[in-house]
């Protein structure tokens, strides 16, 4: 499938995040959950010219924020119940992500005009590195489990 790029005021490419087998953690509900919340960075990222005070991004970032922290809520309590090793690791990245993503909302609310691109390309980033590497360190390891 091919990727869709938009483009930011300042002509830089900002690439949807093209959902494939490759994102799967081999746990259902986290993958559906994971799937909502690439499904809201692309929504985002079409908003590439949208001004920064624009109520439809402050909206959809304060709608995703606050999905990711009942989706942590689940992958972090899965951990507990089965023991996960790396749970305090993966506990402080999901801390720092909403410490940043408070951060932006806060910038928003301030009319910082880089916000729109800074938030798009942290949010792709982020959690396409955090999916493809961090969480799959525990796919393995749930799958063991029975977790599916």
């Amino acid at each position: 499938m091919p990727s869709v790029v938009n483009y930011d005021k300042n002509g830089i490419a900002m690439e949807k995040i093209t959902w494939g087998e490759d994102f799967s953690v081999g746990v259902r509900d986290l993958d559906a959950q994971h799937k909502q919340i690439v499904i809201m960075v692309n929504t985002l990222i079409e908003m590439h010219d949208t001004e920064v005070n624009s109520e439809i991004i402050s909206d959809t970032l304060t709608k995703m924020t606050q999905y990711a922290i009942e989706h942590f809520q689940k992958e972090e309590q899965y951990m507990l119940d089965y023991g996960y090793p790396e749970y305090s690791s993966q506990k402080k990245q999901h801390q720092e992500f909403k410490k940043k993503t408070t951060d932006f909302c806060m910038e928003t609310m301030l009319h910082k005009t880089t916000v729109p691109t800074e938030i798009f390309t942290y949010l792709k980033l982020w959690w396409t590195n955090h999916i493809l590497t961090e969480d799959m360190k525990y796919k393995q390891f749930f799958n063991d489990r029975g977790l599916r």
